[in-house]
């Protein structure tokens, strides 16, 4: 089969369009043949050697959609055949991967592979984040830092869903729509204004129950004072 792998740790040139050898399943696992993969800076440190994962030389890779084209004993979860998808399991830059059977969930009809492969694991980030790490309620008024990237249009469509407010942090007028479009409730162009002011004003002072952070160091403090009281700071990624 034909896999993206590297020998080395480095730039992008380090990886290899190559062939290798097609892999069986063990117990408990299943070959998917790949059928699109999501790209992810976590393959970025995979490449770079910043990630832990299996020996060198590796196919990176972590999320991926495709059909089961091999079960190996003992697989219960899924027949061959099967449309799936699945993430954090390395190995998805290629035309087959071995992935433990109890990591692949089937994929709906109406999700295609390209859909299955991009949403899978920034939908989970984005799904324990606001249903466990902090429970947005009916009412809650919220603030999601990068509103346009992946898991900021994410979260912003799951708060929605359970009746949140969405204050929206973006740098640029195109971002904001795209923010806007996912159903941001107000949108903050923080190049242009102060959010962490912005949210008081539009709170009458009382803040927010939680920020979702996933910038970090240039956003810390202002989304601190942007809390509410016993409001919830969700760091992640940063």
């Amino acid at each position: 089969m034909k896999a993206v792998q590297i020998s080395e740790f480095g730039g992008p040139e380090v990886m290899k369009y190559q062939d290798v050898a097609d892999p069986t399943p063990g117990e408990g696992e299943a070959v998917v043949e790949i059928q699109a993969a999501g790209v992810n800076f976590t393959d970025v440190y995979s490449r770079q050697g910043v990630n832990p994962g299996p020996p060198l030389p590796r196919i990176i890779g972590v999320e991926g959609a495709g059909v089961v084209k091999a079960i190996g004993p003992g697989v219960t979860e899924v027949k061959v055949g099967d449309d799936v998808t699945y993430c954090t399991s390395p190995g998805a830059y290629a035309e087959l991967a071995v992935v433990p059977a109890w990591r692949l969930i089937k994929r709906p009809s109406g999700v295609d592979a390209k859909a299955g492969a991009a949403a899978i694991l920034q939908g989970m980030t984005a799904h324990y984040l606001c249903h466990s790490t902090y429970a947005v309620q009916k009412g809650d008024r919220v603030i999601v830092h990068a509103g346009a990237g992946g898991m900021g249009l994410l979260l912003t469509q799951m708060i929605k869903r359970l009746g949140g407010y969405v204050f929206s942090t973006v740098s640029t007028e195109e971002k904001a729509e795209l923010s806007k479009q996912a159903g941001a409730d107000h949108v903050i162009l923080y190049t242009q204004q102060d959010f962490a002011e912005e949210v008081k004003k539009a709170t009458n002072g009382e803040g927010v129950k939680a920020v979702y952070d996933g910038v970090g160091k240039t956003t810390f403090n202002q989304s601190i004072s942007s809390l509410g009281r016993r409001g919830h700071m969700v760091l992640y990624g940063a």
